[in-house]
């Protein structure tokens, strides 16, 4: 028999999304068949989405054997930070990524990624113990591909990241805004609404109609220095899709530049033999915050900017 008191970062979540993460190396069956026979909360049978609460105690009657194996947690390798730090209290870090680094883990790289660099800075600085916690570890709520730069956001405890997730959800809470530079002039704000559906084999997305299936897809692009041959944008994404900006961008006949997916040939070639420029053009650079309410009702009204990365700054500064 084991016993866990539900803490502040496990409580308000389904009772087998807690056992999935305590239990992580434990397949589902083993998961849900235990919760039928090996689980009580508060010495009573519970069904799987019973709803933790603080101080709630979750008793497993399984062997100390079967307990050790699925909780077995691997050996941390630290991480050599690589990111800056945009802003940052007691609830929320927002984290400036570089060029090349992934947001998450992959199948190519396990280890070195701005999450677990996130988790080792909390850890230093003692905001984030992981031997104390039994479920929790900070996350992020939205995601950069490895070669686009800026912002990233993340929540430091379980009530945070939860709301964050509902925010991001609503769409109207969090505005993520990215700045690029695209083939052709772009002379008025244009707002793109579309359809995608997303080939696994290729990594690509195709934009459909909206009569067509899929799902939604909506991004606002507004100029902010037009030129003959190319414009500096504004994007505002409301939906956050895979590709979405590259691929809705080079629908509307402007792709980003540098875009070897989405982007036009001709002048991927000029901007790789003249800046030496081989991906996207892509930097998430500001996040506003509004209609947050609980614990983050203080980040209303809240705008938090990353600067041009230099190599970015420099292209801008030759093509305008």
């Amino acid at each position: 028999m084991n016993s866990i008191e539900v803490g502040k970062n496990e409580q308000q979540q389904r009772l087998d999304k807690f056992l999935k993460k305590y239990l992580g190396n434990a397949p589902l069956s083993y998961i849900y068949k235990a919760i039928r026979k090996d689980v009580k909360v508060n010495g009573k049978r519970a069904k799987e989405d019973t709803i933790l609460q603080l101080g709630d105690t979750v008793t497993l009657y399984i062997s100390d054997a079967d307990l050790a194996k699925f909780t077995k947690k691997r050996e941390r390798t630290r991480v050599k930070r690589q990111f800056k730090i945009a802003y940052e209290d007691e609830n929320i870090l927002v984290a400036e990524k570089p060029f090349g680094l992934l947001t998450h883990g992959d199948r190519t790289e396990k280890k070195n990624h701005l999450a677990n660099q996130v988790v080792d800075y909390l850890i230093e600085k003692g905001d984030y113990n992981p031997r104390l916690e039994k479920t929790f570890t900070p996350a992020s709520v939205n995601r950069l591909d490895r070669n686009t730069t800026g912002l990233v956001l993340f929540g430091k405890n379980a009530e945070t990241l939860q709301a964050l997730n509902r925010m991001i959800r609503e769409k109207d809470k969090i505005s993520k805004y990215y700045m690029t530079i695209v083939k052709g002039a772009v002379k008025e704000e244009l707002y793109l609404r579309d359809r995608m559906v997303k080939d696994g084999k290729t990594n690509k997305v195709k934009v459909l109609s909206m009569d067509e299936g899929g799902r939604d897809m909506e991004t606002i692009v507004r100029p902010i220095q037009p030129g003959r041959k190319f414009t500096l944008v504004e994007v505002e994404i409301i939906t956050g899709r895979t590709h979405q900006i590259r691929a809705h961008l080079a629908k509307a006949g402007h792709p980003v530049i540098g875009d070897v997916k989405y982007g036009d040939k001709q002048v991927n070639e000029f901007v790789r033999r003249k800046f030496n420029l081989n991906t996207q053009l892509l930097h998430a650079y500001k996040l506003t915050f509004s209609g947050c309410s609980g614990n983050l009702e203080y980040l209303n009204g809240l705008e938090i900017k990353a600067d041009l990365p230099e190599d970015f700054a420099n292209i801008r500064r030759e093509l305008f």
